[in-house]
C-alpha cells in the first residue's frame, strides 16, 4: 500500500521531470519540491490562518482569564480550552497539518530517489516493474546520478587537501542552516512567550536544524537537495505573502531598537 500510495508515484513524477528537463536528476528534485510546494500552498495559507487566529484567542482576555483561574487544574483548563477552541472555530492541529503532510513526502521521497538511482541489477529490475507505461523505461534508465559535484545516491562529502581523509559535508551544514533560517523567518512571535506551546516552538527552531541535518549526513544527498529548495522556497512563499519578519535575525536585544526606528 505505501509503495502503490506514495513511493511509486513519486517516483514516476520525479522521472517525469528528469525526462523533459534533459535527464538531469538533481534539476529533477528542485523542480518536484517546487510542484510539492505549489501544491500545498492552500495548506501553508491555512495553516497561517490557523496560527493567526490562535494568536488572537490566546491575546484575548478570556484566553488570559481562564489561565488564572484554572492554573491548578489542568484537565479542566483543557476542558474550558477545547470548548473555546470550538466557540470560535479555531483548530489546535490546524498549523500542524502541512508539517504532518510532509513526513510521508519526505521519507516517500527517499525511497523514491533509492529506487530511481537503482544501485545494484535487482534494483534496476524493480525500477522497471515501477515505471508507469507512459515513460519509455529503456530510454530512461539507468538515470544519471551526478549533480554538480555530488553522486546523489550517497551522502555528500567534499575532500579538501587540508582535511586529509576528513569529508566536509557541505550539504548537511546548509541544510541545518536553511533550515533555522525558515524557522526563525517564518515562525510567528507567541502570544505569550512564557507558555508551553511557546516553549515547544523554541525547541523546535533549534531541534529541527539538527535533525535534518543528520539526515542530509546520513542518507542520499538527493534527499539533501529537497531539503535546501524546500526550505528556501519555504522563505520566499512566505516573504511573498508577506508573512517573513526579518528582525527575528537579530538578537534580541536589537529588535527594540530596529522597531523604535
Amino acid at each position: 500500500m505505501w509503495d502503490t500510495l506514495i513511493v511509486t508515484p513519486l517516483t514516476n513524477v520525479l522521472l517525469w521531470i528528469y525526462q523533459i528537463f534533459g535527464g538531469n536528476f538533481g534539476l529533477a528534485i528542485i523542480l518536484f519540491t517546487l510542484l510539492i510546494r505549489l501544491v500545498t500552498h492552500p495548506l501553508t495559507a491555512q495553516q497561517i490562518k490557523s496560527s493567526q487566529a490562535m494568536q488572537e484567542m490566546q491575546k484575548s482576555k478570556k484566553w488570559q482569564d481562564m489561565q488564572k483561574k484554572h492554573k491548578g487544574d489542568k484537565e479542566k483548563l483543557a476542558q474550558e480550552q477545547m470548548k473555546l477552541y470550538k466557540e470560535l472555530g479555531v483548530s489546535p492541529f490546524g498549523s500542524c497539518l502541512p508539517t504532518f503532510i510532509q513526513i510521508p513526502i519526505i521519507f516517500g521521497l527517499y525511497q523514491s530517489i533509492t529506487l530511481a538511482l537503482a544501485a545494484s541489477p535487482l534494483q534496476l529490475l524493480t525500477l522497471t516493474r515501477s515505471v508507469y507505461s507512459i515513460l519509455d523505461a529503456t530510454a530512461l534508465l539507468p538515470l544519471n546520478s551526478r549533480f554538480l559535484w555530488m553522486n546523489l545516491g550517497q551522502p555528500e562529502r567534499i575532500f579538501l587537501p587540508f582535511l586529509g581523509d576528513f569529508g566536509l559535508p557541505l550539504l548537511a551544514i546548509i541544510v541545518a542552516l536553511t533550515t533555522y533560517l525558515q524557522s526563525k523567518l517564518t515562525m510567528p512571535p507567541p502570544a505569550n512567550p512564557g507558555d508551553q506551546s511557546a516553549m515547544m516552538g523554541k525547541m523546535m527552531v533549534i531541534y529541527m536544524p539538527f535533525l535534518l541535518g543528520y539526515f542530509a549526513l546520513t542518507f542520499a544527498s538527493g534527499l539533501s537537495i529537497y531539503f535546501i529548495a524546500s526550505n528556501l522556497a519555504g522563505i520566499l512563499q512566505y516573504a511573498l505573502m508577506g508573512k517573513v519578519d526579518w528582525r527575528n535575525l537579530l538578537p534580541a536585544s536589537m529588535k527594540g531598537v530596529v522597531k523604535s526606528k
